[in-house]
């Protein structure tokens, strides 16, 4: 109920940690996970491959698949991209993913071993799948290395997914190398294809990512914030626990609409965060949920709605053509450039009232700041 009526459009569920408990088998017998978490929106399950290569200390790689230990009784198992599928499939969800392999993003030689298990194991996952009714995406690796970029992102459109996830990225390299891949990817990638960028999901990412052509993301960070008393604003991070909001009678995010903000105080949820109430972590998960969203919703509306240029009206899809067609030159053209900024820019203007307005609540604001507003590259695909 509370991610219906925060907006929320696709949920993703983890398999590694449904296989382990309380299993797909039992997931495949309740009625699939749709019916067995009351969700009848779309569903994405991830390969479980992420969580798997994590275990550094704990799984053996090989060309057929891995052989890890369960974090919780440490019993030992095995995925192979046959197996991937079959637990995705007995989950059900709507948009399944290739088993893959994450490597270490600074690391050539290993990339490119990982990489060819990672196009080997994307065919075999193709050919294992048997439900109709799922979608099943690809998913681009190679680094930091534009050439393992560009080379993966031609191998899996060459198999035809219906949809492609871009993975290995905002795990330990620097926001600069990840702009620079998803630019390398997504120009190669497929037109009207979705595009998804695993684990990616702090506001100015998504702002970055959508700008270079993302449609789908994931991330753990708004509920693992809220669970550490931190709340996502306009402006950044706030730390709830701190003693400045023990009397502070503001909302968290002053005009933020959300039921955290409608409803209570920055003091109330600081008594719950001290407290150690799990009621503090609730408001702050839905709080910080429904700013990313938000967000969301204003740059598809900024993305879908028509620009005026000199008298005439351009819609958002020849917006777009043009940008692809001017790629770098995006500086020279002011117009276009103010367009794609647009919802940055409100933004900015929004949080500067807001700051004004609050200037002597903010102590303890840790600021996180898009890194380049005005660094600008081309915006491919319009239904982000």
């Amino acid at each position: 109920v509370q991610l219906r009526d925060l907006g929320a459009t696709l949920v993703l569920s983890n398999t590694y940690h449904l296989y382990l408990r309380p299993g797909d088998e039992l997931v495949r017998d309740l009625g699939g996970l749709h019916r067995f978490m009351h969700w009848d929106g779309p569903l994405l399950t991830d390969s479980g491959g992420f969580q798997v290569f994590s275990q550094a200390d704990t799984r053996k790689i090989d060309a057929d698949g891995v052989t890890f230990k369960s974090h919780i009784d440490g019993s030992t198992h095995r995925f192979t991209p046959e197996k991937s599928i079959q637990i995705q499939e007995n989950l059900g969800a709507d948009i399944i993913m290739a088993f893959d392999e994450c490597p270490p993003p600074l690391d050539r030689a290993y990339n490119e071993i990982a990489l060819a298990r990672t196009h080997a194991w994307a065919a075999r996952c193709l050919q294992a799948k048997t439900r109709p009714d799922q979608a099943l995406f690809g998913i681009v690796q190679g680094g930091v290395f534009p050439d393992l970029r560009l080379e993966s992102a031609r191998y899996l459109t060459s198999l035809g997914f219906p949809g492609y996830a871009i993975g290995g990225l905002a795990v330990g390299e620097t926001k600069a190398e990840m702009h620079a891949m998803l630019e390398v990817v997504n120009a190669e990638l497929p037109a009207g294809r979705p595009r998804y960028l695993m684990g990616v999901g702090s506001p100015e990412d998504l702002v970055n990512a959508v700008r270079r052509g993302v449609d789908i993301f994931d991330c753990v960070l708004p509920t693992r914030l809220a669970r550490n008393h931190s709340a996502m604003t306009r402006t950044g991070r706030l730390n709830l626990r701190n003693a400045a909001f023990a009397r502070d009678p503001l909302p968290v995010e002053p005009g933020c609409a959300c039921y955290c903000c409608a409803n209570f105080s920055r003091a109330y949820v600081r008594h719950l965060a001290v407290a150690s109430e799990i009621l503090g972590a609730v408001l702050l998960s839905i709080h910080n949920v429904h700013l990313l969203l938000t967000l969301i919703q204003e740059m598809r509306a900024a993305i879908t709605k028509p620009v005026a240029v000199s008298g005439a009206t351009i819609a958002p899809r020849l917006v777009v053509r043009l940008l692809n067609e001017v790629g770098d030159e995006m500086d020279r053209l002011p117009v276009l450039q103010h367009a794609l900024m647009r919802t940055w820019d409100n933004w900015n203007a929004e949080c500067g009232m807001r700051n004004a307005e609050s200037a002597n609540q903010q102590a303890g604001l840790q600021v996180s700041r898009n890194e380049s507003a005005a660094s600008n590259s081309s915006l491919r695909n319009p239904q982000s």
